[in-house]
C-alpha cells in the first residue's frame, strides 16, 4: 500500500521539471520579442539623435523640443549653443533639447594653393 504512492509521487515527479521548462519557454520568447521590438529599436534611435545632436554647427536651422525653428548662431560648449530664432534676438539652449536639424550648412571649402598643371601640347 505504501510502495504504491511512493512509485506515484517518483513518477509525478519527473514530470514537474519537464512542465517546468515548458511554463518559463513562453516567458523567454516573449522577453526576446519585447527586446528586440521595442528597446533594441529605441536604443538605436537614441544613438542617431545623440550623433545628430553632437554633429550640429553654426550656419545649422535646427528645430528644438519646444517646436522653435533657429539657425545655430554659435556653439557655446559641448552642452549650449546659441540659436537665432529671429532678427537679432539670441537665446542659449542645451544641445539635447535640438530635436531635428532642417537644414545643414555647407562646410567651409579647403582652398587648393597647388598651381594647375598644364597638359602638354602643341602648345596652341
Amino acid at each position: 500500500m505504501f510502495i504504491d504512492s511512493a512509485y506515484a509521487q517518483a513518477a509525478s515527479g519527473s514530470l514537474g521539471s519537464g512542465s517546468t521548462i515548458v511554463q518559463i519557454l513562453p516567458l523567454i520568447a516573449i522577453a526576446a520579442i519585447f527586446y528586440f521590438m521595442m528597446i533594441r529599436p529605441q536604443q538605436k534611435k537614441m544613438k542617431d539623435h545623440r550623433a545628430m545632436v553632437a554633429a550640429v554647427k553654426r550656419g545649422d536651422r535646427v528645430v528644438t523640443s519646444g517646436g522653435i525653428i533657429g539657425v545655430i548662431s554659435k556653439v557655446v560648449d559641448e552642452a549650449e549653443v546659441q540659436l537665432e530664432i529671429a532678427e537679432g534676438v539670441r537665446v542659449r539652449i542645451l544641445r539635447s533639447s535640438i530635436n531635428d536639424v532642417l537644414t545643414r550648412s555647407e562646410p567651409a571649402k579647403a582652398q587648393d594653393n597647388a598651381p594647375e598643371k598644364k597638359e602638354k601640347g602643341d602648345g596652341r
